[in-house]
């Protein structure tokens, strides 16, 4: 259901000729956001991959939600997030700092990617790009 608000902003958006479905002129490209914050705890230790010209730090993060059933029972539901480290600087200070079982705040960008399995088999990935990483106590 859209709300009111919603729909008002999206008639503006199109009467002001701001809303655009695609740009196709180069020189007004639109911005977009995508932003992801995470909050939580470190679930292995991170890990060095790639090679010497590519480097990246790779280490896991779980959240969790809390629900509760009519019952009156509560039920936790964990997700866990795969986090790529890029930045030199960044990479380095989470080798060094970031530990299994850590809290830690991680902000960055979503993206979406395929890799081929080791039985061949094309499969879809998700990963958090950090762009900053806050190392807290517990």
């Amino acid at each position: 259901m859209i709300s009111s608000t919603m729909l008002q902003f999206s008639k503006f958006l199109t009467r002001t000729g701001l809303h655009r479905a695609y740009c196709t002129d180069p020189t007004r490209i639109e911005k977009t956001v995508n932003t992801v914050t995470l909050l939580g705890r470190v679930g292995a230790d991170p890990q060095r991959r790639g090679n010497d010209e590519h480097p990246v730090v790779m280490f896991s993060v779980a959240t969790h939600s809390n629900y509760k059933y009519e019952s009156g029972d509560w039920m936790q539901k964990t997700d866990w997030h795969r986090v790529v480290v890029f930045k030199p600087g960044l990479r380095d200070a989470v080798m060094s700092y970031l530990k299994k079982g850590q809290r830690t705040m991680v902000t960055g960008k979503i993206t979406y990617g395929e890799i081929t399995d080791q039985e061949g088999k094309q499969r879809g990935t998700t990963s958090i790009i950090a762009d900053d990483v806050i190392f807290l106590q517990n």
